[in-house]
């Protein structure tokens, strides 16, 4: 028996071929009950849509691309690894037992906003990950198979995007612009971490604030160190007399430095950080320690994850759209796929600062 086709299904339906593809491409486009009868059709008939055909139909190929590199910490196993019939293994997870992988949570919510717009869209999404890969080799790699493509900004070299872009959009997601004319996409970092710092200073007399920051490469971080420096600035507190403690963005790299502060003795009022990730590691250790938050030690995060709004004690972080700022890369590689010649995009989410029990205490 033939595999059904498209016009089966618009036949069978009794709706036009244009409805039929209106479904399967931008189903909220599509009236509900129109939308549902299709696709019973759909599923009765047992039709799989043609992604050449549509591709060669379109000349597109019907995936855009996403590129964030440094997020896989999977260590490499051999063949022999995967075949092994070992007992299940009983192992008793202590909270403070340390993460071998920690999740990359932004990265995740990212990936989730991108995932749903693009398939609103009627379009695949191939996703680039990688530690210790080739950035330019996988970065050519995916370019090769999309439409279009989003790129952690300073995570791929201008000249490749550059050369990349005169055949498909390219987005850059985080980070100002610098001189460039790729379409970008951001959230207000400077303005969140100036807004909250400012409220340690104003609300709780902090001085002498620790900045705990993120890899040096990250567009990101050094916004939100800007606006940390800002408010310091606008209210005369010395910056460069303060400490800028660099990590990773990691949970585990916090706890480190944060086990480093309380061994010197060297405990700040307030600690700072750069994301959620290593807030939450700070308060790993303080918690292990004794050490009272916020009343002995104030702690601050950035990102919003769910973690850091059910930790103990709940954390105090400016929250930024990660859902949002994956569909809005997505939507600016469409718009710059069917109007080529636009001018450069620069859209800047707005973000919120959001106080809890670890700046604020209980209520």
């Amino acid at each position: 028996m033939k595999p059904p086709t498209v016009y089966d299904v618009a036949a069978h339906a009794g709706v036009s071929i244009a409805t039929v593809s209106r479904v399967l491409r931008r189903p909220d486009d599509v009236r509900a009950s129109t939308r549902e009868h299709v696709l019973a059709t759909v599923r009765e008939l047992g039709y799989v849509p043609s992604a050449s055909a549509r591709s060669l139909a379109a000349r597109r190929t019907g995936v855009l691309g996403l590129y964030f590199p440094g997020f896989d910490a999977m260590e490499e196993l051999d063949e022999a690894e995967f075949n092994q019939s070992e007992p299940v293994n009983v192992i008793v997870d202590m909270p403070d037992s340390g993460e071998v992988r920690p999740p990359n949570l932004y990265f995740d919510e990212v990936l989730r906003g991108s995932e749903l717009e693009a398939w609103r869209r009627g379009f695949a999404l191939l996703v680039g990950v990688g530690r210790g890969t080739n950035p330019e080799e996988m970065v050519s790699d995916i370019a090769g198979r999309v439409d279009g493509m989003a790129v952690l900004a300073r995570s791929v070299p201008d000249a490749l995007l550059d050369h990349i872009s005169r055949r498909i959009p390219i987005v850059l997601v985080a980070g100002p612009r610098r001189g460039d004319n790729f379409d970008h996409v951001s959230v207000s970092n400077v303005e969140g971490m100036r807004t909250l710092t400012e409220h340690l200073i104003d609300r709780h007399g902090v001085r002498a604030p620790v900045f705990i920051g993120g890899p040096v490469y990250s567009p990101d971080d050094a916004e939100r160190y800007e606006g940390f420096v800002q408010a310091l600035a606008a209210r005369d507190i010395d910056p460069a007399a303060l400490p800028m403690l660099r990590g990773d963005f990691s949970r585990m790299q916090a706890r480190s430095i944060a086990e480093g502060l309380v061994a010197a003795g060297e405990l700040p009022r307030a600690v700072v950080c750069s994301n959620d990730q290593m807030a939450l590691g700070v308060l790993d250790v303080l918690r292990r320690r004794g050490i009272r938050v916020p009343e002995d030690v104030i702690v601050t995060g950035f990102d919003g994850i769910e973690a850091g709004r059910q930790s103990t004690p709940r954390l105090t972080t400016v929250h930024q759209p990660m859902v949002d700022l994956g569909r809005a890369a997505v939507r600016a590689m469409l718009s710059r796929l069917d109007k080529r010649d636009q001018p450069p995009i620069s859209l800047r989410l707005p973000v919120q600062v959001l106080l809890r029990e670890s700046s604020e205490g209980s209520a």
